[in-house]
């Protein structure tokens, strides 16, 4: 029900989808939501994993920025996550997104305290502070986190985000269109989210396939930037001052 196999499936299932977008002619948006409006711009954010590139993406006009804060390690201290996110604020402004990335690192205890330090600069969410099958702890933090909990790029299938969204374990649900099974899947992550009331933003947004479903389903749109080892693809959707757009081509647009 999870893993390499799940991941498997999905590639599988992302082919059928371009396929059926190709014999249509039509972007697979369109087959999504027959009103999706193609030359709309999304907005994206733009997640760093370091200070090189927070600065790449300052001057390139990003308002929206997620901090990657594994380098701080397993039992970081609050204080210099919390002067790195206000270092981040001042350069941004008031108004600008600002979210964290723990990469699973650290334990429930050090996950509040950097919650509690980091709270008064307006963080958007905290990401995958523990590890992602630690349901209990993600309860605690649910419940006690003064940041809000994002989630799920580590969980697979319809079934498995059914349990996060039950016992509402996320307040941002964060679905690999890659991993988690596929467009198929991710279109019932989103239809029971949406239910429940839970933001969907998923993991890698401005890649190619997911960006087809922020666009056709999402009322709320962000879009994660590429990673640089993804673009191997032609026709992969640029970024302009923090701004993206999906592809008019038929399928998901791109090719080898």
């Amino acid at each position: 029900r999870k893993g390499v196999v799940v991941m498997a499936i999905s590639g599988v299932d992302l082919a059928l989808w371009d396929l059926r977008g190709k014999a249509a002619g039509q972007p697979v948006a369109k087959l999504l939501n027959p009103q999706v409006d193609l030359n709309r711009e999304l907005p994206t954010y733009s997640t760093v994993f370091d200070d090189n590139d927070a600065e790449s993406a300052f001057n390139d006009g990003h308002k929206a920025i997620k901090l990657h804060v594994e380098r701080f390690g397993n039992c970081p201290n609050p204080a210099d996550i919390a002067t790195l996110v206000r270092r981040t604020r001042e350069r941004l402004g008031a108004d600008a997104n600002i979210m964290i990335d723990a990469f699973a690192r650290w334990d429930i205890d050090t996950s509040l305290r950097v919650a509690d330090a980091i709270a008064p600069f307006n963080v958007d969410w905290l990401e995958e502070p523990i590890q992602p099958d630690n349901l209990e702890g993600y309860a605690t933090l649910a419940t006690k986190s003064p940041v809000p909990i994002a989630g799920g790029e580590h969980e697979y299938l319809a079934e498995g985000f059914k349990t996060l969204i039950d016992r509402r374990l996320h307040a941002i649900l964060q679905p690999d269109i890659n991993w988690c099974g596929g467009l198929t899947t991710l279109i019932d992550i989103y239809r029971m989210a949406q239910a429940a009331g839970i933001r969907v933003v998923p993991h890698r947004g401005c890649e190619p396939y997911a960006l087809a479903a922020i666009a056709a389903l999402d009322n709320d749109p962000l879009a994660e930037s590429g990673r640089k080892w993804f673009m191997c693809l032609k026709g992969f959707p640029e970024v302009h001052n923090g701004k993206t757009s999906i592809s008019h081509e038929s399928g998901f647009g791109v090719a080898r």
